[in-house]
């Protein structure tokens, strides 16, 4: 008997693989809750900063962009570099996708990845549904879940960590900015979340809002469709010869040193809002830069914020209702809690992430990473939904060939 592949997680990557995998003829079974991050971990009023050809989910064939999924549910076209995506479609077109390319879609939890035992090859998987089962392959594309990251000096003020109703929290915690209305609030970051994440504050009522940020002019805008070189390639995320790069020959990425590797990630597109919110932050986000948080402490409950200038070091301090630290995500292998002591032994870590060979192959033989785990790899491209064009055909082709 054939064992199945198993894909872990059901945002874009995941879809978008396991169609792929699907498409060969490769027996497959997927888990996870269809559009997770995006249906309950994103605010309301939220809009994608990506373009509408880059935010097709990649399938092995026709008929599957977001294009089509308008068409078909009679929404408003999305296709012109002025469009701008609301959360919520873009949430719904992936549960589209899902429904026609993955209908099989299993939503428990994977509670355990191991090795086979007794010389077998592949892995056992235990579910929270209490089957256990073999699979000669796993794909793990579990997306953003887990890996919310928040500056250590706000998590050590809050004994049990930061959450959606303390007095400290993250931007994945909330779904509803509304509560926030007539409150004080405070932003920690400089990149579309942040900046976004103020905007949609400021215009549910909050009394104040302010951004904080590390460095100096980190707060910006970038250029409008018609303000871009034409001069340079278009990719999509804008036009520019290193984007291009980044975008269409990321193979070529993972064979760079690990340190450039890491330092690239972190760097190329990098914090930058985008150009529709400039107008709805001037005037009514305030801004504080060059100033990193290097205390944090409640006092009569209230969030306080000790700051130091970046160049000088002078600290000051800022009060606030509330916290919120959209700083973004890292890869950490440990959150990744279904990979077991047997999996984990062999899992070789490079630049912030599993290192991977071509067609998205870990160390441990059959066990593959897709999406942001990917990027300490393949490159920024895997931190955008654009990145499954070129992820999942090579990582559908990997596990058949194996």
């Amino acid at each position: 008997m054939t064992l199945p592949v198993a894909v872990i997680g059901a945002g874009p990557y995941g879809l978008s693989t396991a169609a792929h995998l699907k498409a060969r003829g490769i027996p497959t079974r997927v888990f996870g809750s269809p559009m997770v991050s995006w249906r309950e971990h994103m605010p309301v009023g939220m809009l994608l900063k990506s373009t509408p050809s880059a935010s097709d989910i990649d399938a092995p064939q026709p008929g599957h962009t977001l294009l089509d999924y308008c068409l078909e549910a009679g929404e408003r076209r999305y296709e012109s570099d002025w469009d701008i995506i609301p959360v919520e479609t873009f949430a719904a077109y992936g549960q589209w996708f899902q429904r026609r390319l993955v209908p099989g879609l299993e939503q428990v939890r994977v509670k355990s990845v191991e090795l086979r035992q007794g010389g077998g090859a592949g892995f056992e998987l235990k579910l929270d549904s209490g089957e256990q089962f073999a699979a000669r392959a796993v794909v793990v594309a579990t997306g953003l879940s887990g890996l919310a990251r928040v500056p250590d000096e706000l998590a050590a003020a809050v004994p049990d960590g930061p959450a959606e109703g303390g007095p400290f929290s993250h931007s994945s915690h909330h779904r509803d900015l509304s509560g926030f209305a007539g409150r004080h609030v405070a932003v920690i970051g400089a990149g579309q979340s942040a900046l976004e994440t103020a905007v949609l504050l400021a215009e549910a009522g909050a009394a104040s809002v302010r951004v904080v940020a590390r460095r100096r002019g980190a707060v910006r805008f970038g250029a409008a469709p018609d303000g871009q070189s034409p001069l340079k390639p278009d990719t999509p995320f804008g036009r520019a010869w290193s984007l291009y790069a980044f975008s269409y020959h990321a193979d070529g990425f993972r064979r760079l040193p690990p340190r450039s590797r890491e330092y690239l990630v972190r760097r190329v597109l990098g914090p930058l809002g985008a150009w529709w919110l400039r107008d709805r932050f001037v005037g009514r986000v305030q801004v504080t830069e060059g100033k990193r948080v290097v205390r944090a402490r409640l006092v009569e409950g209230r969030p306080v914020l000790t700051l130091a200038g970046a160049a000088d070091g002078v600290e000051s301090e800022l009060a606030a209702d509330h916290v919120i630290a959209a700083t973004g995500y890292h890869v950490d292998l440990g959150a990744l809690d279904f990979l077991g002591d047997s999996v984990r032994a062999r899992l070789v870590a490079s630049a912030g992430g599993p290192r991977l060979g071509a067609g998205y192959h870990s160390s441990v033989p059959g066990l593959f990473f897709t999406g942001l785990p990917a990027a300490a790899s393949y490159g920024p491209v895997m931190r955008f939904v654009c990145g499954t064009t070129y992820a999942s055909p090579r990582l559908a082709r990997a596990v058949a060939a194996l």
